[in-house]
């Protein structure tokens, strides 16, 4: 008897996960895959925010807008949110303590910064461009596997750390 064994050479995609299946997943697995593929992972769900903007139902970067659910404004799919937004650092933000937090430790993945820096200019670019405006401090809350990219709801933002890893991919 002869068994034949796949050795997983050629064939396979080079991006295994699709954009939704990542942001359902372990964050740190998008930590091993190439940066081409985090770029590609964040582009589609750049396209994904384009399609959604200002719809209801379930959608990637919902916002709570006087009290209903809406798609935020579309991201630009070659947006740089680890760039310098808010020149003045006009909100205070404050990091969940408590349940998963955002690592300290540095990172390739995040181009040297830490998740939680990287997390934190993600948080300022995503505030600026959906113009929210507060009074008092904004908490930033890591959301592991959850069905969405980030969301605005109830005065906080809620990343999902595999988004963090899809946006802090070099683009150039």
């Amino acid at each position: 008897m002869v068994v034949a064994a796949g050795c997983g050479v050629g064939g396979a995609s080079s991006r295994s996960l699709s954009s939704s299946q990542a942001l359902i997943s372990t964050a740190e697995w998008l930590e091993f895959e190439s940066p081409q593929v985090r770029v590609e992972l964040f582009r589609d769900v750049a396209r994904q925010s384009a399609t959604q903007a200002g719809t209801r139902g379930a959608v990637l970067f919902p916002i709570d807008l006087n009290g209903e659910f809406v798609a935020a404004p579309a991201i630009d799919a070659n947006a740089d949110l680890l760039g310098p937004t808010d020149a003045g650092a006009p909100w205070d933000l404050v990091f969940e303590s408590r349940g998963d937090r955002f690592s300290d430790d540095r990172r390739d993945a995040f181009q040297g910064l830490s998740e939680r820096e990287a997390a934190e200019q993600i948080a300022r670019s995503l505030l600026a461009l959906w113009n929210v405006k507060v009074d008092g401090p904004v908490t930033v809350v890591r959301v592991p596997g959850a069905p969405y990219a980030a969301a605005w709801i109830d005065g906080q933002l809620r990343l999902n750390p595999s988004f963090v890893y899809m946006a802090a991919a070099p683009t150039r």
